[in-house]
């Protein structure tokens, strides 16, 4: 009976886990405005203009996307891109850690810029395409870097036990150093905050082009 039950749980358990994100992040209904109509740099107040330039100066998508919804309200988009300026160019993570910590969120919160801007930046930096895809597949990947392991692990631990046990975390510090390590956990919560904005203001890929997470 105790085993019946057990495996009727585990079932239960599965399910959940299969379903829980099984939500990408949806556009406007056709016909519906953006939540966000597009900013401009002239509708920016003059003293985020500055700003808004510097962002239109690294940014693939300029003032769109993320940064549509975060100019709304400019203390905290000047304080986002500080950070966002370290944890993308200036982190100690190498970039192929530090982009496929970013695409593990952007799977997991099927965020269809954050996976549509980051999985070719992650393949760029050389993260192996089979790792990548293996990840969108919702598979754990197959063929990882001991470094690369380390990351999914650490970052797959956060997301479903919000902590990770001591082992991990003494691997993770044998692997990564201890500035590694936390640019890693910060990387990726601040990318959550990032999709958070992106669904918030239902923000899309360019008109065209295919969603990530149909």
């Amino acid at each position: 009976m105790n085993s019946l039950i057990n495996k009727v749980i585990f079932a239960l358990v599965v399910t959940f886990a299969s379903t829980s994100f099984s939500y990408a992040q949806t556009p406007p209904a056709p016909g519906e405005p953006k939540r966000f109509p597009q900013i401009t740099l002239e509708q920016l107040p003059t003293d985020a203009q500055p700003l808004g330039r510097e962002i239109i100066a690294i940014s693939s998508v300029g003032l769109g996307g993320p940064y549509n919804v975060m100019l709304r309200s400019p203390v905290f988009a000047d304080r986002m891109k500080r950070l966002l300026d370290y944890l993308r160019f200036n982190t100690s993570l190498p970039t192929r850690l530090n982009e496929f910590a970013i695409i593990i969120q952007g799977k997991v919160w099927r965020s269809q810029v954050e996976w549509y801007a980051h999985y070719p930046l992650a393949l760029k930096a050389g993260l192996p395409q089979q790792v990548a895809d293996d990840l969108k597949a919702g598979i754990r990947p197959a063929n990882m870097k001991p470094d690369e392991a380390v990351v999914y692990d650490v970052s797959m631990e956060m997301i479903n036990n919000h902590q990770i046990s001591d082992a991990l975390f003494q691997k993770a510090k044998a692997i990564l150093g201890e500035q590694q390590l936390v640019d890693l956990v910060a990387v990726s919560g601040t990318y959550v905050t990032v999709a958070m904005l992106l669904a918030l203001g239902q923000e899309m890929p360019p008109a065209g082009k295919p969603l990530p997470f149909p």
